[in-house]
């Protein structure tokens, strides 16, 4: 299908992903999805229409123009969650635009997203998680390099952060504290504290590590001092759970929900847990948590005051 729409729709696009990368805090990746979401969907409305496709006449789109895409995607065998996936990117981009150029961009907004069954996160058991840390620190012989991969799991579940969020550290953290501010998703800072285990780990990093760990640049290294590729956090704990015959959901994000779970279980406040994780919504909390109704109502009666 053509992607040759118009050179003022190409200029809007890069104007949207750039408010995307920088105003919105977008990481690289979010940006490239959103890109290609939103190329695929304008190349459609190209094609659909037989013509290349203006600023007013992608103002126009209708019901049936948003239908007629939709069907076309599950046609070519894409999923519910994709589609919603990229409904969302095309939403956001018009969303924006509408906001900017002052125009009705109802027919656009109010399409309604696929239904699809969300896969709840399959968090560790707590020994499990501890003897997945103990063999991580087993997957290398270079001491530093194993204080390194220990140091970032035990941040994923003794603090609850994101991968990126871990890797994003600088040297400026040093000495660890009793508590970490991270920028998370968005730009929206947050305060985490951080568990004795997690200031021990990073602290033995920090002093093996054969690079200077300057406050300007990343705590975690490579091997020959640049910044760690996030794929490598994965395939160590890839190679710690097949050691340990654990299922391949266990992943660094799945050290993420562990040190939710695990904190609801012990009596955690949800609202709490929804601040230290830094969501926007307690619903992806609660998804993150895997809790069921019967422990959201066990919660419920023992702190509502008429329960």
């Amino acid at each position: 299908m053509s992607l040759a729409f118009s050179p003022a729709a190409r200029d809007l696009m890069a104007a949207w992903l750039a408010h995307v990368g920088s105003l919105r805090g977008g990481s690289p990746a979010t940006v490239t999805a959103y890109g290609a979401d939103l190329r695929d969907f304008l190349g459609f409305m190209t094609g659909h229409h037989g013509a290349q496709l203006g600023l007013a006449p992608l103002q126009r789109l209708g019901p049936r123009d948003m239908r007629a895409w939709m069907a076309a995607e599950r046609a070519q065998g894409l999923g519910a969650r994709s589609l919603a996936r990229k409904l969302s990117a095309v939403k956001s981009f018009y969303r924006w635009w509408a906001e900017r150029d002052g125009f009705d961009a109802t027919a656009v907004l109010s399409t309604r997203s696929p239904k699809f069954q969300r896969k709840l996160p399959r968090p560790l058991s707590a020994t499990a998680a501890k003897e997945l840390i103990d063999t991580v620190e087993a997957q290398d012989g270079r001491d530093w390099v194993s204080a390194r991969d220990v140091a970032i799991v035990t941040l994923l579940y003794g603090c609850g952060l994101r991968r990126s969020e871990a890797i994003g550290l600088t040297g400026a953290v040093l000495p660890l504290g009793e508590a970490l501010r991270i920028l998370g998703k968005g730009n929206k800072e947050r305060d985490v504290p951080v568990i004795p285990a997690a200031r021990r780990a990073v602290t033995r990093y920090a002093a093996l590590c054969p690079h200077d760990l300057r406050p300007d640049a990343p705590l975690f290294r490579g091997i020959r001092g640049g910044a760690l590729n996030p794929r490598h956090v994965a395939k160590v704990v890839e190679a710690a759970r097949m050691q340990l015959g654990l299922p391949a959901t266990a992943t660094p994000h799945a050290m993420r929900h562990s040190f939710a779970t695990h904190l609801l279980d012990a009596g955690g406040d949800m609202r709490a847990i929804q601040e230290l994780l830094g969501h926007a919504s307690l619903s992806t909390t609660q998804a993150y948590t895997a809790v069921d109704t019967a422990r959201l109502l066990e919660v419920y009666r023992n702190a509502h005051p008429k329960a």
